[in-house]
């Protein structure tokens, strides 16, 4: 008896395998808000910015950008990132890729 398994299945990809499901776009989306609001935390802690000051900043209420920074919200407009950048001193870098 072979000590190897069967290999079947092995060569395809997690995304294909979301691409296979149709939901490829929207794993994708939802992926990259919750790195963008990691990356604003990570900016707050580095800048000691209070949740307070940076709802200031951004012209928000504290409630809005707890739920901006809720990595299960997926509903973000563009300007409230841009915003979110700018309270932190940074710039939003969007791009299309192949």
């Amino acid at each position: 008896m072979s000590k190897t398994k069967s290999k079947a299945g092995i060569g395809s990809s997690f995304d294909d395998f979301l691409k296979e499901k149709e939901i490829y776009e929207d794993v994708q989306e939802v992926a990259l808000l919750r790195v963008f609001a990691w990356q604003i935390k990570e900016a707050m802690k580095a800048s000691a910015i209070t949740k307070v000051e940076m709802a200031r900043r951004m012209n928000t209420s504290r409630s809005q950008l707890d739920r901006f920074l809720d990595p299960k919200d997926d509903h973000v407009e563009l300007a409230t990132l841009a915003k979110a950048a700018e309270a932190v001193g940074k710039k939003l870098s969007l791009q299309l890729v192949a």
